[in-house]
């Protein structure tokens, strides 16, 4: 079986789909090694196990909304697309998506997913509560301000088998979408706070090539004012394109300042339509708000190296969280995402000269795409998650051997 992007190829000796929560239980008291496994747009061999993995495809559709406390509990395997749909229905919003609506709830969590916005954090900052089945077969629900919450989160799924998930609500809003054209890089440089504090989310598209950005997406709250109509030189357009030249603009959410409701505006991609290109890998590195213009200018320098190999690059910020493992641990954070054509060798052997660049500054590669290697320092908690991890899984039932390789668990 292989992820999404077919760019690898699960070893696991089965893939087990418990249909109940006793199910998970007790297939994870009795088998040696176990991993969870979401909807496989991981690009790596994160979730991979020698063992077992468990897909939660098939619990039930668990969605308990609470509106008192402005949370929703939902099933762990829900794609974040079902979830805001039905949120939706009943008047609720999550306060972000990322650009796929695709991925499961658990997984995009336990990786430090995240969409964009100066003032929003990642998907995981959103995590109220969370329900796992540890190495032992209990099931243990942690929540924010327990002990050991802030390191269970983003956990890479080294705690557990991740059941459920509750999450902060707010009441619905809508949303308009517009496309600028020809951003001039040296306007972006000289300013990175007025374009991506333009909006509620801001994403910026690039091949590195030329002196300007060839699309910034504004996505603005129909509660907050109007976006502009130039942006440091960039014009809105009356109607939008897909990022990648190449492909349909039908694939993506609707542009062209057309307001609609949050679940079908805050994610780049329509659920129900081929995200993205669909034939790629994908890298990316979240870098410290401070040394952000740093490492864009940093980047750039190795354009030609890269954009021969590149369907584009995203950059889109998030605010600083408090959980361990997240790219954006004590740090307001700056992500630069690379959307490569499916050419492993050759995207393999421009990562350590990008690394290079980054690392030093802080940066910290999304756990589930392509990178080269991880700079150990940049993680401060790093111990107190080995300490954590040895706790939950003494026998080490859920671990990984990318893991092992990376962050020594």
């Amino acid at each position: 079986m292989d992820n999404w992007a077919q760019t690898y190829t699960y070893t696991a000796q089965d893939i087990a789909h418990p249909s109940s929560i006793d199910g998970v239980r007790e297939l994870v008291a009795s088998t040696g090694r176990i991993r969870a496994l979401g909807t496989r747009h991981s690009f790596t061999a994160l979730p991979d196990t020698p063992g077992t993995l468990v897909a939660l495809d098939a619990l039930p559709p668990r969605l308990d909304l609470d509106e008192t406390a402005r949370t929703v509990t939902v099933a762990g395997g829900l794609r974040y697309g079902d979830v805001a749909a039905a949120l939706q229905e009943r008047g609720w919003a999550l306060h972000n998506l990322a650009s796929l609506p695709h991925i499961s709830v658990a997984g995009a969590i336990a990786t430090g997913t995240h969409g964009s916005g100066d003032a929003n954090g990642t998907l995981s900052s959103a995590v109220a509560a969370l329900e796992l089945v540890t190495a032992t077969g209990e099931l243990v629900t942690l929540r924010r301000g327990d002990p050991d919450f802030d390191g269970a989160v983003v956990s890479l799924g080294t705690l557990g088998i991740v059941t459920a998930v509750t999450l902060d609500l707010q009441p619905t809003f809508d949303v308009r979408q517009d496309m600028y054209d020809d951003l001039p890089w040296d306007a972006l440089l000289s300013d990175l706070d007025a374009v991506t504090g333009s909006a509620y989310s801001v994403s910026l598209f690039t091949t590195w090539l030329g002196d300007s950005i060839p699309a910034v997406w504004l996505k603005s709250r129909m509660d907050a004012p109007a976006p502009p109509t130039e942006l440091l030189g960039a014009i809105r357009q009356p109607v939008g394109r897909h990022m990648i030249p190449d492909q349909p603009a039908s694939n993506t959410t609707e542009l062209g300042g057309v307001p609609g409701p949050w679940s079908d505006r805050l994610a780049h991609f329509k659920l129900g339509f081929t995200p993205s290109n669909g034939d790629e890998l994908q890298s990316e590195y979240l870098v410290p708000r401070d040394r952000a213009v740093e490492a864009l200018i940093a980047v750039r320098g190795l354009r030609d190296a890269i954009a021969p190999l590149l369907h584009v690059t995203e950059v889109r910020t998030m605010s600083a969280d408090a959980l361990w493992l997240s790219g954006a641990y004590d740090t307001d954070a700056v992500a630069i995402h690379f959307t490569w054509k499916k050419l492993p060798a050759e995207v393999a052997a421009v990562l350590p000269s990008i690394e290079a660049l980054l690392l030093p500054l802080g940066a910290r590669p999304h756990w589930g795409k392509v990178f080269d290697r991880v700079e150990q320092a940049n993680y401060p908690r790093l111990d107190d998650f080995r300490d954590l991890v040895a706790r939950y899984d003494p026998q080490r039932k859920f671990a990984s051997g990318y893991l092992e390789r990376h962050l020594g668990l």
